[in-house]
């Protein structure tokens, strides 16, 4: 999602954590999600009806920002990534049959799934306190830390964002993502900061020698550099936030009302955590039991 601040970081750009594909699954995506976008179900009662009528059309809505690891189309043309086939095995559990994606841009998830033109945001969505005003969350499915790339060899000694204001690097970060404030908190001047859309212009940006650090997600930092012959990824590690080491946590997100189907499918994933289905879907896509996490989408709206 990677990973975004808010209010101000949606209002950034597309993006947290693309990588190669993101542009193209938009492109591919598209034919699918723009069939019926005004027909969603929406809620009445309290928590919400939304599961009831799910399971009655047979199908959920998925509001994804064709991202990978998290949400995209894979080289066959079918819908993919962690977030995506997660929705399909608890969905699947809930009585809904069947995923639809509905492409947008990232900014425009949350404001796309109040106005009802998807059910859930599927996206690997940071969790923080300022989206936890506008929306609810499921409990995260895994946790990050962040992580830097860097030009072979890290010739600047760049591991964190202490590093990069005392040695007054070149920073750049991606469109609405969560790194511009943790530099921003650690003392870097915010325009100074260059924004590009994502990963892969971000590793371009190194490479070429513009900037001497991108930062983003840990799984996306070291699957981004994976065939590149002039940079490489930093050791993961926690940023400040008030003084403190701060982990990340993603998850599914659903509109205020729904506390009904939110409810439910914290049910279920609490069932995969404990069974280790939720490794097993999310390992093929880079993850590792460092990203698998405890923590509580309540824990994670308190800041």
């Amino acid at each position: 999602m990677a990973p975004p601040r808010g209010n101000d970081a949606e209002k950034r750009g597309p993006t947290r954590r693309s990588l190669l594909a993101g542009a193209a699954a938009l492109g591919a995506l598209g034919a699918l999600g723009a069939a019926g976008c005004t027909r969603v179900a929406t809620a009445s009662g309290n928590g919400g009806d939304l599961l009831d009528r799910l399971k009655a059309q047979g199908v959920v809505r998925l509001g994804i920002a064709g991202e990978i690891p998290f949400g995209y189309i894979d080289k066959n043309g079918e819908l993919t990534g962690e977030a995506p086939e997660l929705a399909k095995a608890v969905f699947k559990r809930l009585g809904v049959d069947r995923v639809q994606p509905v492409p947008t841009e990232f900014g425009s998830l949350i404001p796309g799934l109040n106005s009802q033109q998807f059910d859930v945001v599927s996206a690997g969505m940071y969790i923080n306190p300022e989206r936890c005003r506008q929306v609810i969350f499921a409990d995260p499915d895994y946790q990050m830390l962040d992580a830097f790339i860097v030009r072979k060899g890290n010739p600047k000694g760049l591991h964190d964002y202490q590093d990069v204001v005392s040695k007054k690097a070149r920073f750049a970060t991606g469109t609405g993502y969560a790194e511009i404030q943790y530099a921003v908190e650690a003392g870097y001047k915010e325009s100074d900061i260059l924004i590009v859309p994502d990963q892969v212009a971000g590793l371009n940006a190194v490479e070429a020698g513009r900037v001497d650090v991108f930062a983003g997600t840990a799984l996306t930092a070291r699957e981004v550099v994976k065939k590149s012959r002039k940079a490489e990824s930093t050791k993961p590690f926690a940023p400040l936030v008030k003084a403190k080491p701060h982990v990340d946590g993603g998850g599914f997100a659903f509109r205020s009302a729904e506390t009904g189907l939110r409810d439910a499918f914290n049910v279920e994933l609490k069932k995969m955590k404990d069974s280790g289905e939720l490794f097993r879907i999310l390992q093929p896509f880079g993850f590792t039991q460092a990203e698998m996490t405890d923590m509580t989408a309540k824990e994670l709206c308190r800041g």
